[in-house]
């Protein structure tokens, strides 16, 4: 034995790798950060001092207030997620359906009506359009 020791910067491979890998923690700890601050706002439970309390302790002492955070009320971060999910796909199915819908043949004739007698359309145009409509 030489009695030199190597660490792992003396490789520039192994160099790398742990460059990379406490970016990428680096990166995983603001990804949490942020999602701790939207489970602030998003929470229904807190009151305006509540809230204020915890965005404050998060944002002053970020790592401890995280790590307090997670653990006094991490089980419902995910609930209140997957909550919002659920409200939002439903939102949009609402929307879907209701702009998927076909209009009914009523409400057609009474857009018709409303364009004649603005005068848009003729009163030949509108009686081929309410055939159509009728025929459908």
């Amino acid at each position: 034995m030489d009695g030199n020791v190597y660490l792992a910067y003396d490789y520039p491979l192994l160099s790398m790798f742990w460059t990379m890998l406490w970016f990428f923690v680096w990166i995983l700890w603001f990804v949490l950060l942020f999602r701790i601050i939207v489970d602030i706002f998003r929470d229904d439970t807190l009151g305006g001092w509540g809230k204020a309390g915890w965005l404050i302790f998060v944002v002053l002492l970020p790592f401890l207030g995280v790590f307090v955070y997670v653990i006094a009320r991490g089980k419902n971060m995910g609930r209140r997620q997957i909550e919002q999910a659920q409200a939002q796909k439903a939102e949009f199915d609402s929307y879907i359906r209701q702009t998927a819908t076909p209009p009914s043949s009523a409400d057609q004739l009474a857009k018709l009506s409303e364009l004649r007698s603005k005068g848009d359309i003729t009163d030949e145009e509108f009686r081929r359009a309410k055939e159509k409509i009728l025929a459908a």
